[in-house]
């Protein structure tokens, strides 16, 4: 197998227009080509988007030359192999029509030996208008759509094409066209590699492989497939090899005394590597490498006393699911480097994750993504690319996703992290209860059934028959039976934020598996003062509501402030409550979902990233600067974690253990008031054992009898819980709302000490302080912990100098100097 790359430097032209040619770099695009070229503003500053948008209108044309060697082409087949072409285009090799391709998710690989020639050619892809496409769509009779979900354009369903390119109620409008992923040539004569598929059988100390392999045989004679297994310690363990004489063959090898890939949080990610090379008369001519993890994994509907259960189970344990929905990382693909999906990856294992909700309306990640997630130990719940809209099922529709199916199910069923395959999200349930779908047509109602229960779960069977498969998200099962169904399936919630009901009402609803819930914020200022000027800095400016995408959603913050907190003092204020009240909110559902573990089993908030700066339900915004969520996640989703209860005047103390061990914990509940002295303390007990696997409640305190004689507005609890490896965990819990306690202003003392790897930070109130913030205005930073309370003990923060970014810091007093401290008092306008 030879390959010869096309990446590298093409010319890019606007086809209505000579005079506009560029350079530019692919993997690119059009607007990473302007970009480059300083073509255009900034698509993400102010509202250059609308702008930016108007370009795809046009088509759009990337061309190159290259050479081929007369060594290439002495081979008995030459392809051209296209990774990520986005999307409608039309290539010509030597300015002949090679082929056209309607569909961003798949990979396309051509013959085009024929149109070659030894010395210098010519590749050029015309990119046509996906706009203008859409325009001149015709429908069918009794097919016509007329649903269009929040924030996104019209009719972006007609076409193969990540979804939220189109825009979507965080995203941008900005349905970018270009080379988004490698290009190459592949040469090859006898035989190749078409497919591999490897499924693992497990038994007691052994996993046997059995390797699928499919050839694309040139001539027919018998060739040699050699098998090796190596260790994760890099050493051959078995090394194999077979006669093959036909096109389909099956390798077998075992693996004794296997080491098992665990999430995070359960264990250690061994991986294994497979190699396997194709001879022919004891020469190598094919060869392919699978990093795989041994495990089994699986969803499990086991039946109960409340209906049926929906939890992951993987080496045979059942495990409460911990993580969040993931968008694509920027509105320009290209942009998203190995570089940043790692840092996103590594975020979501130090929020203590274990798991990952790649989202339908979106696109399938790189190769690279899901590898970091094998490494890393993140489940992967992989969506099929699919979301909020109604689908007009063509015959050319329908070719085009069972390829995009098998096209990529093929390039991920081996990877340890894949958890499952999922159809769609929220179509089923949509056209159970959408009021917009109940106006569509019964034709397309039956195109969803075909779509989305045959011709989809068909081609994933086919194609991996081990993964599970579920049809929707949110679903029961598929047939529209109760997609929203509380005992049985998944379930998206959002009467908390978009019904405004109050973060308590999660504890009135026992889902299976909570796979959407979400509320929003704000970035922090530095990130706003990105794409704003100081005139712009109001949430009401055009430019602040052009990068808020859900049109109720500032009135929907206000609102939820007015429940909980004053009115800030300032803008940068007024970002920073939105953060607090985002994570509480989340806090709050995480946490039930977490003491009824059995009867929950995971919990995937949305979202965890952005693709451009925008007001939204991310933890981690598009510079990837951690909201407080995030650092809130990072305690909440800990494998052994402590939740106040209040019910009135009554504290329930809960402890939840993920992890494979028992533990024991001692915990001391306090009543305090602002000025930190002690009214009531309670040491609830010592060694309190706490099996693995489980949520138990440890204690329940009534204070009625001594509220009695005190303002509630000058009180609150302390939980103090002192975990086995001698870490301790604060949780405080008031009475009453912020916005009705009597804070008083804090002075916080900060002390740096310089440490090998960092800085140690040790932070002091003389009074309660709570969601104290650690930042920088000249840096970013992601401090061990942050938005926490300080409750009369010494705060001990660690910050790591590699994770320092976009600033340095030479010793401890410049950190000192540096260091902004605040809490929630001091957005107070008094």
């Amino acid at each position: 197998m030879k390959k010869q790359t096309l990446n590298g430097i093409w010319l890019m032209k606007e086809c209505s227009s000579d005079k506009n040619e560029m350079n530019i770099t692919v993997p690119g695009s059009v607007l990473s080509g302007l970009l480059e070229n300083h073509a255009i503003e900034d698509p993400y500053y102010r509202d250059n988007e609308y702008a930016a948008r108007e370009l795809f209108w046009k088509d759009y044309e990337f061309e190159r030359t290259f050479v081929v060697t007369e060594e290439l082409l002495q081979e008995t087949k030459v392809e051209l192999v296209c990774y990520g072409l986005d999307t409608l285009t039309e290539i010509y090799v030597n300015n002949e029509l090679l082929a056209e391709t309607n569909n961003m998710h798949r990979t396309y690989r051509i013959d085009v030996k024929n149109m070659l020639k030894v010395g210098e050619n010519n590749i050029r892809i015309l990119f046509k208008s996906t706009l203008q496409y859409i325009k001149d769509y015709k429908y069918e009779e009794n097919k016509k759509i007329k649903f269009v979900s929040c924030g996104v354009m019209e009719g972006n369903q007609l076409i193969r094409k990540a979804h939220s390119m189109f825009g979507w109620d965080w995203g941008a409008q900005l349905p970018d066209a270009g080379i988004f992923r490698d290009i190459e040539l592949e040469a090859y004569s006898e035989a190749a590699f078409e497919d591999i598929r490897i499924d693992q059988l497990h038994s007691e100390n052994t996993v046997k492989l059995s390797l699928h392999t499919k050839l694309q045989m040139l001539e027919e004679k018998a060739y040699m497939i050699q098998v090796r297994a190596l260790n994760p310690e890099g050493e051959v363990i078995s090394n194999e090899s077979s006669q093959a004489k036909q096109a389909d063959t099956l390798q077998e090898l075992t693996i004794h005394n296997p080491k098992l890939w665990w999430p995070n949080g359960f264990g250690e990610q061994p991986l294994y590597t497979i190699q396997i090379e194709l001879l022919s008369d004891e020469r190598v001519i094919d060869q392919k490498e699978y990093t795989i993890g041994l495990r089994t994994l699986t969803v499990s509907q086991e039946k109960d006393e409340w209906g049926s259960e929906f939890s992951f189970q993987i080496n045979g344990v059942k495990i409460f699911t911990k993580g969040a929905n993931y968008i694509p990382e920027d509105c320009i693909y290209s942009r998203i480097t190995a570089e940043r999906i790692e840092y996103l990856v590594k975020s979501s294992v130090r929020a203590n994750y274990n798991c990952l909700r790649v989202w339908g309306g979106g696109y399938y990640p790189s190769d690279m993504f899901y590898q970091l997630c094998d490494q890393y130990g993140l489940i992967v719940w992989q969506d099929l690319m699919y979301a909020c809209n109604v689908y007009d099922v063509t015959e050319e529709f329908e070719e085009s996703i069972v390829k995009e199916t098998i096209d990529n199910i093929k390039r991920l069923r081996h990877h340890a992290c894949l958890g499952m395959w999922c159809g769609n999200n929220e179509i089923e349930s949509a056209w159970r209860n959408w009021g917009g779908f109940q106006e569509e047509s019964d034709y397309l109602r039956a195109d969803y059934v075909k779509q989305f229960e045959y011709l989809l779960p068909k081609a994933v069977k086919q194609t991996d028959n081990t993964t599970f498969f579920w049809p929707s998200s949110p679903s029961s099962g598929g047939c529209f039976d109760d997609p929203d169904s509380e005992n049985r399936g998944d379930t998206h919630y959002w009467s908390v934020w978009h019904g405004l009901l109050p973060f308590s009402d999660y504890q009135n609803h026992y889902f299976r598996f909570c796979s959407e819930f979400g509320f929003q914020s704000f970035p922090s200022l530095k990130t706003v003062e990105t794409f704003t000027k100081e005139e712009d800095r109001n949430i009401f400016s055009r430019v602040m509501e052009s990068h808020q995408k859900n049109d109720a959603a500032n009135g929907k913050i206000l609102y939820y402030l007015s429940e909980n907190f004053y009115y800030p003092k300032d803008f940068d204020n007024l970002l920073y409550v939105s953060q607090i009240l985002q994570g509480v909110a989340i806090k709050s559902g995480v946490e039930h979902f977490r003491r009824n573990r059995g009867r929950c089993m995971g919990s995937l908030y949305w979202q965890i990233n952005d693709n451009w700066p925008v007001a939204s339900w991310s933890s981690i915004d598009y510079f990837g600067r951690w909201k407080a969520l995030h650092y809130m996640a990072k305690n909440f989703y800990a494998p052994i974690a402590a939740s106040l209860v209040r019910h009135e005047n009554e504290i329930e103390v809960h402890i939840q253990n993920e992890s494979l061990q028992d533990t024991t914990v001692k915990a001391i509940l306090t009543l305090k008031n602002m000025q930190l002295e002690t009214l009531a303390k309670k040491e609830l007990a010592t060694d309190i054992k706490i099996e693995a696997l489980t949520a138990k409640k440890i204690a329940e305190v009534n204070y009625t009898d001594i509220l009695q004689d005190l303002k509630k507005s000058t009180v609150f609890v302390e939980l103090q819980v002192i975990y086995a490896d001698g870490t301790t965990q604060v949780e405080t819990e008031t009475f009453e709302p912020y916005k009705h306690m009597q804070l008083p202003k804090a002075h916080i003392t900060k002390e740096v000490v310089e440490t090998e790897e960092g800085f140690a930070i040790t932070l002091h109130s003389d009074v309660f302080a709570n969601y104290v913030e650690l930042n920088f205005a000249n840096a970013d930073a992601i401090f061990s912990d942050n938005y926490f309370a300080l409750t009369g003990m010494s705060k001990k923060v660690f910050l790591q100098k590699e994770d320092i970014t976009n600033g340095t810091f030479q010793n401890a007093a410049e950190v000192a100097e540096a260091l902004q401290i605040r809490s929630i008092r001091d957005s107070y306008t008094f």
